[in-house]
């Protein structure tokens, strides 16, 4: 055994699965096209080669905090990498190679480990080792940093004190070192404190290389399937969900921005924010016409009973003022999963698209499909799906959503509304629709190499 996979050598031998077309349970319409391209150039040329000449796979390092059971953002996202994910009603083979992993807490990774173990895939000790696979300088063609979940500390302020900037550090140094650099992906929020998030996003435009990350949210099955024209005369929106911590409300954020930044004009960036907890949310709500109406919109939607809302134990209110003079709002409630109403100049009715259910139980296809089409997007083609200054405004929304509630050490639920200059982030989307649409996809068990 090499020094490269020496951490996970106190792991049992285990005996992998052959996986055949026979055996697959999702021998798709999309395989049999493959096979059948690979049949068809045979026939044309007369050589098995040909086909080998197509170009390699990027080859992905993954840095991750944890991974330890299978609701792990790390399990979600690494194993469709490797074995492929679910886009577009059928099963989609992966374009990209895992070839290395870090796990930061590794001993209580003991699932991460065995899928390495399985699928003959080195574990680092070090973030620079993984990128530079053990050498001394960059030797892979992107890397992709779940820093989510794991046994770290949570700060006074709701801040989870999760290490992305810390991997991603290590990885800024391998590329200065290098002299070069390759697309990365970060799961989440950029992170819990904004001078790092700021300084990821800079890194990225300082050394050239495409960022992504974010929520899956944004990207997942919409109810109705529709995305908002650019340039929209948006008024005001608001965002239903759960969002009582720092980790749920960023969902509901990029959910929100990835509505607010097809406004007439584009982004113009935050201007403030004020946090509300507890039962003033309410009142808050009653003073604010647009916010009722907008929120009297989903409880119609969804057929629930007057005052459905206001009875949720745990009310929590997110006020974002843009500097356009829109307004945006992230309302607590559950049973909606994370639901949009956005007050449209021109239309009577708000418009109303919702992100329902997750296709469990925990399965290959649970969750994160469309978070791994748009990273394999993301590697093959070197070009951000969609705008890096939403991350880093959505990241800033988070940061602050925290910090409101907190005044010169002291708590409040009613928290102070933060002027926020330094959110003046503009830009104009030019994406098409980026969401996951047609069938939902089946119960299929991981594709692990070894018996659960």
């Amino acid at each position: 055994m090499s020094k490269n996979t020496k951490a996970a050598s106190n792991v049992p031998d285990l005996f992998p699965i052959n996986e055949t077309i026979k055996t697959d349970p999702v021998f798709s319409r999309r395989k049999m096209l493959k096979i059948a391209g690979v049949a068809g150039a045979m026939t044309l040329t007369g050589k098995a080669t040909d086909i080998l000449a197509a170009p390699a796979r990027p080859r992905i390092a993954c840095l991750v905090s944890y991974w330890a059971f299978t609701r792990s953002h790390a399990d979600w996202i690494i194993c469709k990498l490797m074995d492929g994910y679910w886009w577009d009603s059928a099963h989609t083979p992966s374009r990209v190679e895992v070839v290395s992993v870090f796990i930061h807490q590794l001993e209580q990774s003991e699932l991460g480990q065995k899928v390495c173990k399985a699928k003959n895939i080195p574990i680092f000790k070090t973030v620079g080792e993984a990128v530079t696979l053990g050498g001394k300088d960059l030797a892979v063609d992107g890397v992709v940093i779940v820093g989510e979940h794991g046994n770290y500390p949570v700060d006074l302020k709701g801040h989870w004190l999760l290490p992305r900037w810390w991997i991603y550090n290590q990885v800024i140094r391998v590329f200065e070192q290098s002299k070069r650099s390759v697309p990365v992906f970060n799961d989440k929020h950029l992170s819990y404190n904004w001078d790092e998030a700021k300084w990821m996003f800079d890194k990225s435009r300082e050394l050239n290389f495409p960022l992504s990350g974010g929520s899956s949210i944004p990207s997942y099955f919409r109810k109705p399937e529709i995305e908002l024209e650019i340039d929209t005369p948006i008024k005001n929106s608001i965002v239903v969900g759960v969002a009582h911590d720092e980790g749920a409300i960023f969902h509901c954020i990029d959910f929100l921005q990835c509505f607010a930044e097809r406004r007439k004009g584009g982004e113009t960036g935050v201007k403030s924010i004020q946090s509300i907890r507890g039962p003033e949310t309410w009142k808050w709500v009653q003073r604010h016409p647009w916010a009722e109406r907008l929120l009297e919109s989903v409880r119609k939607s969804f057929d629930f009973r007057p005052g459905y809302f206001q009875e949720n134990k745990r009310p929590g209110l997110l006020v974002i003022e843009y500097n356009d003079g829109t307004q945006g709002a992230i309302i607590s409630g559950l049973e909606v999963g994370w639901t949009y109403a956005g007050e449209i100049e021109g239309k009577e009715d708000p418009t109303i698209v919702s992100i329902l259910g997750m296709p469990g139980p925990f399965s290959q296809y649970h969750a994160a499909n469309d978070l791994v089409h748009w990273i394999n997007e993301l590697m093959v083609t070197k070009k951000e799906p969609y705008n890096a200054e939403r991350l880093l405004l959505s990241t800033g929304i988070t940061n602050q959503f925290n910090e409101s509630n907190w005044d010169n050490g002291r708590y409040s639920e009613v928290g102070r509304r933060i002027e926020t200059p330094f959110l003046n982030i503009r830009y104009r989307s030019t994406r098409g629709p980026r969401f996951i649409r047609g069938e939902r996809p089946p119960n299929r068990p991981y594709i692990r190499g070894f018996d659960q």
